[in-house]
């Protein structure tokens, strides 16, 4: 297939630049993959869509500050990106300054060098930390909400609450995106799903900055997925057995969560599962696990439009992201959610 055939006319004005004022106040498009029918929905009606018995998997990476606005020692700006945190004092990151930056410069935070560019791999540097100081400690002093290129606006104190889910672990932080498909839950319709005998589990994919790298090759055979790290750990690989053989649904909350459990069901049977994974879904994928989808509104020619168009077809999705543009709905990260059934 080629990278055109995912492409779709989006208006600017439909892309979300904000959150809405409630989590579950989302409009919610249900596509049936089966029939292609498309229905107008709200969020809060998932709870009407989901069975008891079913499992809701979930991505329950934190969203780091990962952004950083810092100084060379000439005075010059620099904007520090991590883009994966490699040990509490080393992480690799996307540097932008006006003239290419040589390894060996400090990085200075309010007239103080708190980083070293020690290296060059790629597209990327490595930094390590001067001192004691953790990147922890520096991205809670220093650090924004790393928003998505398509969100024309700085972060401010709310996106540090709102571009985060509210099940995402303390323990888990590492992702410099979040997984929109999740921040639609808030504790109320959780709980709720949970009374009516929906099974929740928790994978944990730390999403990176290449979820928004365009594919550059037209045929997507050539295409080379970005890695991203990931655990799915027994239990829920425990949860997805007993689910299928009881002849219910396995439901992802998010790309990133069909990513995890496709990867850890790569040999035909799900099992626990640690690393990095580059696993690149579109049209002709079997899927091992997942039998339907909550996910948000993709990019054109991304390879999240092209992995939901694995789940659903190609021209089913095309149809219902042409309904969701007619009928105003939200994109992108903040913007509203689609059902495939």
């Amino acid at each position: 297939m080629q990278k055109a055939d995912f492409d779709f006319e989006l208006p600017t004005e439909l892309i979300a630049q904000q959150p809405l004022a409630e989590r579950s106040a989302s409009r919610l498009l249900k596509l049936d993959k089966t029939t292609g029918q498309v229905t107008d929905r709200r969020f809060t009606d998932i709870l009407e869509e989901l069975n008891p018995g079913d499992l809701l998997v979930f991505n329950n990476t934190k969203v780091i500050p990962a952004r950083l606005f810092a100084n060379k020692p000439t005075g010059g700006q620099i904007e520090v990106f991590i883009e994966r945190l490699l040990n509490p004092q080393q992480a690799k990151v996307l540097l932008k300054a006006n003239k290419s930056v040589r390894l060996g410069t400090p990085i200075e935070f309010d007239g103080e060098p708190q980083l070293l560019v020690s290296a060059k791999q790629g597209m990327f540097y490595l930094v390590e930390t001067i001192g004691d100081l953790t990147l922890s400690e520096l991205m809670d002093r220093c650090g924004h909400m790393p928003l998505p290129p398509y969100i024309s606006r700085q972060a401010n104190a709310q996106d540090s609450r709102r571009y985060q889910t509210v099940y995402a672990d303390e323990q888990q932080a590492g992702a410099v995106a979040a997984p929109t498909a999740g921040l639609h839950f808030d504790e109320d319709l959780l709980a709720q799903i949970k009374a009516k005998g929906v099974k929740l589990a928790f994978v944990t994919l730390h999403v990176g900055a290449g979820t928004f790298q365009p594919v550059k090759v037209d045929d997507l055979t050539e295409h080379q997925m970005h890695k991203e790290w990931l655990t799915v750990d027994q239990a829920v690989c425990d949860l997805v057995r007993t689910t299928q053989a009881n002849g219910q649904r396995v439901v992802a909350v998010g790309t990133t969560a069909v990513r995890s459990l496709e990867t850890a069901a790569a040999s035909g049977q799900i099992e626990p599962y640690t690393g990095d994974t580059q696993i690149f879904i579109y049209p002709g994928y079997e899927f091992q696990c997942v039998d339907a989808l909550i996910t948000n509104f993709h990019l054109p020619e991304s390879t999240l439009v092209m992995l939901v168009s694995a789940l659903a077809g190609r021209e089913a999705i095309l149809h219902a992201y042409q309904h969701a543009v007619n009928q105003k709905y939200r994109f992108f990260s903040y913007g509203d959610a689609m059902l495939i059934v």
